[in-house]
């Protein structure tokens, strides 16, 4: 087994990946910027991407690192990632790392790529810059309680009796559970056959931003919600109107919506042959998040 370094360990991600990795047998180390608050699972250690002279500490003696971060909340996020990932990836090679692992965004790369998207494209490369072998995990929405943009679907469904919504909400994408996410992730940890590849990851149906949406609020009101399409509605003004209705900051949420028109589906299946699972439905996950979601209110 490895010594895994998982950053971004109290996110929507990396907190569900670390048990799944010590389940599975690693040592793992919870990369955090406050280390004396984590209270989670595994052996938190301090490092911030953002400050390059905390990551060889953290990395010192690490096999396999996992990479989750990104600045989706900042207006100059492409050039903050990019100088992050640079700093991760010479600080890994110097230590003697063997694997990156790196969750980025689906879509072809003869497409019009949104700056999102080209962004976690160019720090897929940059990682690997230095030398290190980089696994990279390319998905679309990840969907599970506490994830941006779950919340963002969530509310926009219950805060809203219907919707008006741009010619992006028909375009098609292939969400992922959490949970299957977190098991590919793991799945390819300390895996040689792995090491330097790309892999498309999905859940089992690809639907639109409007089936979704629908979707969405069937299962919690047992309803379709009405929704009207318009030809135009600027990402800007789209994310103005979602800061309005949900808790979702407008800068986040204007980098989010930019992804929206460009398809990001799994063409590539090649991940099937080294992590095999039966992947859950877009439904099946909207039920698993909103059983979550259900659990945290009755235990807090």
């Amino acid at each position: 087994m490895a010594k895994v370094l998982v950053t971004g360990a109290t996110g929507f991600i990396g907190g569900r990946l670390v048990p799944a990795l010590l389940e599975d047998g690693h040592d793992v180390r919870a990369m955090t910027r406050r280390p004396d608050a984590y209270d989670g699972p595994g052996q938190p250690v301090q490092g911030d991407v953002h400050e390059a002279g905390t990551l060889a500490p953290a990395l010192e003696g690490i096999d396999v690192a996992v990479y989750l971060i990104h600045s989706l909340d900042d207006n100059d996020f492409e050039s903050k990632d990019a100088k992050a990932a640079r700093a991760f990836g010479l600080a890994a090679a110097a230590c003697g790392v063997k694997q990156i692992v790196y969750l980025g965004g689906l879509g072809s790369d003869d497409q019009d790529l949104s700056a999102h998207l080209r962004s976690r494209r160019e720090v897929e490369h940059i990682l690997g810059e230095a030398g290190v072998p980089v696994t990279a995990m390319r998905a679309a929405v990840v969907v599970g309680h506490g994830g941006i943009s779950w919340e963002l679907t969530r509310q926009l469904v219950k805060n809203l009796p219907m919707m008006v919504v741009p010619r992006w909400a028909v375009t098609p994408t292939q969400p992922i559970g959490i949970g299957d996410a977190v098991a590919y992730l793991a799945g390819v940890v300390d895996n040689d056959e792995a090491l330097g590849r790309t892999f498309e990851i999905g859940g089992a149906d690809r639907v639109t931003y409007l089936e979704m949406m629908q979707q969405a609020a069937e299962e919690m009101h047992g309803r379709r919600l009405p929704i009207k399409t318009v030809p135009v509605l600027t990402p800007g003004l789209s994310s103005r109107w979602i800061a309005l209705v949900t808790d979702v900051d407008t800068t986040t949420a204007k980098n989010l919506i930019d992804s929206m028109s460009t398809e990001v589906v799994v063409d590539d299946h090649s991940i099937d042959d080294l992590v095999p699972r039966d992947v859950l439905t877009y439904r099946q996950s909207v039920r698993r998040a909103l059983d979550d979601a259900a659990a945290d209110t009755s235990s807090a």
